[in-house]
């Protein structure tokens, strides 16, 4: 009875929130593409602009600060070579264990204080504390520790993600509307059921909004890590620019910024940008297509 309580508890859910999605025809693909790609397009076109000015300008000299299409070609002659994609590789797989361990720590972190005031007394405020903390001051210690290794890079990655995730979900459960978890004892939500149907959807938007910040966290504490923590044979994207630093590559170094920034931006939309639109669709906030 119980299992069937719940699947009629969520069908009904998912009804009345139907109710309050508007309902729109849907685009063409190729108007889709070109309404979300046009304004990036602008941007990067007036960077670029911008970025060209300067250097006519005379600012500072071409080795120095090069123009975009020296940086540009730069960036094309690294893409096709395999150690691009192998620094590449090795950084992305170092992203992707580093904020999952921050993702589970910080959830057990964020479910534990939203639900014991001995915790969040014990613990709530050092975890904003952590999260204030520059990912660069936990290097030194993380070295001592750890010797320069894959675990001294993780650790940083860990301390800095999980706070904000922890932070995230903790804010989520906090703002539920106490009517909506009454709501929800009425219509037979209690316990398992209750944090299923209930909890956890309405402090999704919160926890997604932790994950973001725990991902930026996580990416540049993981820069900040390569730059310091140069590894043999792992020739990350960190290393390529220490490396393009050290000789006086402007060019290459800048080419590999943005790399960097180009895969944060790549992250952000294509992941956590595609897991918002469905959860403000889901909640009937944006026009379905």
């Amino acid at each position: 009875m119980p299992a069937e309580n719940g699947l009629t508890l969520s069908a009904d859910l998912r009804g009345l929130d139907a109710l309050e999605i508007p309902r729109v025809e849907p685009d063409r693909p190729l108007q889709r593409v070109w309404r979300a790609g046009w304004p990036k397009a602008a941007a990067v076109a007036i960077g670029l602009l911008v970025w060209q000015l300067v250097v006519v300008s005379g600012w500072k000299p071409a080795y120095v600060l090069p123009p975009p299409t020296r940086v540009l070609g730069r960036l094309a002659e690294q893409v096709g070579t395999g150690e691009f994609w192998q620094a590449v590789a090795i950084t992305m797989q170092r992203a992707a264990f580093g904020f999952a361990l921050a993702l589970g720590l910080g959830t057990t972190l964020g479910l534990a204080v939203s639900q014991s005031r001995i915790v969040r007394s014990a613990v709530g405020s050092l975890i904003s504390g952590v999260q204030s903390m520059p990912s660069i001051v936990w290097f030194p210690f993380a070295i001592l520790l750890f010797g320069l290794s894959e675990t001294a890079i993780l650790f940083v990655i860990v301390l800095g993600a999980a706070p904000a995730i922890a932070n995230g979900l903790i804010a989520g459960i906090d703002h539920i509307p106490p009517i909506l978890l009454r709501a929800g004892r009425v219509l037979g939500a209690r316990g398992p059921d209750s944090w299923r149907h209930v909890v956890l959807p309405a402090a999704l938007p919160g926890y997604l909004a932790g994950l973001k910040q725990g991902w930026a966290f996580a990416w540049r504490s993981l820069m900040a890590g390569e730059l310091l923590v140069v590894i043999a044979e792992r020739p990350s994207i960190g290393v390529r620019l220490q490396f393009a630093r050290e000789l006086s590559d402007a060019a290459g170094l800048q080419a590999m910024m943005i790399v960097v920034l180009v895969i944060g931006l790549l992250v952000d939309g294509l992941f956590f940008g595609t897991l918002e639109r469905i959860i403000r669709r889901n909640r009937g906030l944006v026009t379905v297509r």
